[in-house]
Order: C-alpha cells, then structure tokens, then sequence
C-alpha cells in the first residue's frame, strides 16, 4: 500500500493576488454565490436585483457605491466592513493609488 501525501497549499491574501490577480467586487460576489451553490437568479432575489444587474456586478460592468455593497453585504448575513474594503482597494486601484485598506469596527 502506497501513501500519498497531499502538498497543502496555504494563500494569504498577497499570494492570492500574484497567482490570480486582485480580489475585485465582482470577484467576491461571484465567489460568495459558487461558494454557497446557489444561482444567480436565487442571489439576485436576495438581494433584490435583476439577475442581469447582479451579472454586470460580476463581472465588472457595474461597480458598487460604498452603501450598496455594505447593504449587500447585510442582505446575504456579511459582515459589511470586509466587503466595503474590497470596494475601496478596487477605487484605489483604479487611481492607480497604491494603498492598503485597513478598516475598523
């Protein structure tokens, strides 16, 4: 019998980013969705939108406010302030500004 090892890959956030590229509204929202097996017609239910609406914000045709995606956030039971900073490194790296975003509370 033959015992095979798994390599076990660990990702923080900065590998994540060389590997796959950074981590964008859309990213994270279409992520969320595959990672709880649902929909997009079920998510976009949930948080009240067309389906078409929440595609766009998928892949990058629509960018949220702070407030929306705060509100997204709470719809889908997130804690807010994670998916607020992601859209605030993605406004910054839009400016071409090369800052990290720490939040508190």
């Amino acid at each position: 019998m033959t015992t095979v090892r798994s390599k076990k890959i660990k990702y923080g956030s900065q590998g994540l980013a060389k590997d796959f590229g950074p981590l964008t509204f859309g990213r994270l929202l279409e992520s969320y969705r595959l990672a709880q097996e649902i929909s997009q017609a079920k998510m976009a239910q949930t948080l009240k939108m067309t389906r078409q609406k929440l595609n766009d914000f998928e892949n990058g045709r629509r960018f949220p406010s702070l407030g929306a995606a705060a509100e997204m956030a709470a719809k889908l039971g997130e804690h807010p302030a994670t998916w607020v900073s992601v859209v605030i490194e993605e406004m910054l790296r839009r400016e071409d500004l090369d800052f990290k975003v720490t939040l508190a509370g």
